[in-house]
């Protein structure tokens, strides 16, 4: 029986092409270079990496904020690159964005009623007192009363604000929400808070989620597979459970010894990357992390690895597992 994705891309990229120097030459950034994964429909996936892996830049081309520069985008098995502007403006209601600052993505001159009045209207969902009745209804679910109802964003917490978010994205009812960072901003008191409520209304409206963060402690918490993501490329993918106890990718094995520990007598080997970043206008040729791998072989500057498969849907791109045995325990020895 095939699986049921709700978001399928395949060979996704988003490139940008700047001006530099006093000639203005062109220089092409690989933001998002060739990436493919699915998301099957309820489940909670997440995209994590550095800053500037292009995780973000990922999210905002499948929701159209941005034009993918190559690739397919199916949503609800429709590729959603190739549709007309009148029809991806009717899809709109079916999926949704969390954005990271609360305060930002927030109207300042609008009340809360109007900001949560404003998709009803636009995507004509309910009519007169059923809207009054939606938005009291969402209000609730996410923790606030009526009393909010004609106040303005910068009379919130940032808590509060973010809770206001979420109620804009869930209100029409979408399939699909991508949630970008949204706890980032947040006090370490509220995040567990905002996070069991995201948790909730998923249970509640049977949402799925793509959630993107750079911290792992909640992606452990909250998510079912996980995809890593260096210089704009997917590295390794797994279900959140194996990826913890299992990490493949050197890349990934850094991200989890970074995690702090929850218990004072627990020990975790600190595994510290050398170097910085590459830039994206200028990717290192073969793997993209081989220029701050503790493993790196001769091939690694040469070829790009291909994908390895183990058991379960993990899969990591790497080196490692496609020399013979004898130069992995050679690398290893000398790293």
């Amino acid at each position: 029986m095939a699986e049921d994705y709700l978001v399928k891309v395949q060979n996704l990229k988003k490139y940008y092409e700047v001006s530099k120097g006093m000639f203005k030459q062109k220089t092409i950034i690989r933001a998002v270079d060739d990436v493919s994964f699915s998301i099957k429909r309820g489940e909670t996936y997440a995209l994590v990496g550095e800053s500037g892996c292009g995780k973000s830049t990922t999210g905002k081309t499948i929701l159209g904020l941005t034009d993918a520069t190559a690739g397919e985008i199916y949503f609800q098995g429709k590729d959603i690159t190739k549709i007309s502007y009148s029809d991806m403006r009717k899809l709109r209601k079916d999926f949704q964005m969390i954005f990271q600052d609360p305060y930002a993505s927030l109207n300042p001159k609008k009340t809360v009623r109007e900001i949560l009045m404003e998709p009803l209207r636009i995507h004509k969902k309910f009519e007169g007192k059923e809207r009054e009745k939606k938005i009291h209804e969402i209000l609730e679910i996410v923790g606030l009363s009526k009393s909010h109802l004609h106040r303005y964003p910068h009379e919130f917490s940032g808590g509060q604000r973010q809770r206001i978010g979420i109620a804009r994205a869930v209100i029409l009812q979408p399939d699909f929400i991508i949630a970008d960072e949204p706890v980032s901003a947040l006090d370490v008191s509220v995040q567990s808070q905002v996070i069991n409520l995201m948790l909730d209304l998923q249970k509640e409206f049977g949402l799925t989620y793509l959630f993107i963060s750079h911290d792992l402690s909640v992606i452990e918490h909250m998510t079912d597979r996980v995809a890593v993501m260096y210089l704009g490329k997917i590295v390794e993918v797994a279900e959140t459970e194996e990826l913890f106890e299992n990490p493949k990718h050197p890349y990934t094995q850094a991200l989890i010894s970074a995690v702090p520990v929850a218990h004072p007598r627990e020990e975790r080997k600190r595994i510290i990357l050398k170097g910085d970043v590459p830039s994206p206008a200028n990717p290192p040729k073969g793997c993209p992390f081989h220029t701050r791998c503790p493993f790196a072989m001769d091939i690694c500057s040469e070829k790009a690895p291909e994908e390895v498969f183990f058991t379960d849907g993990h899969k990591a791109t790497c080196h490692l597992y496609t020399n013979s045995k004898e130069e992995i325990k050679d690398v290893i020895r000398n790293s």
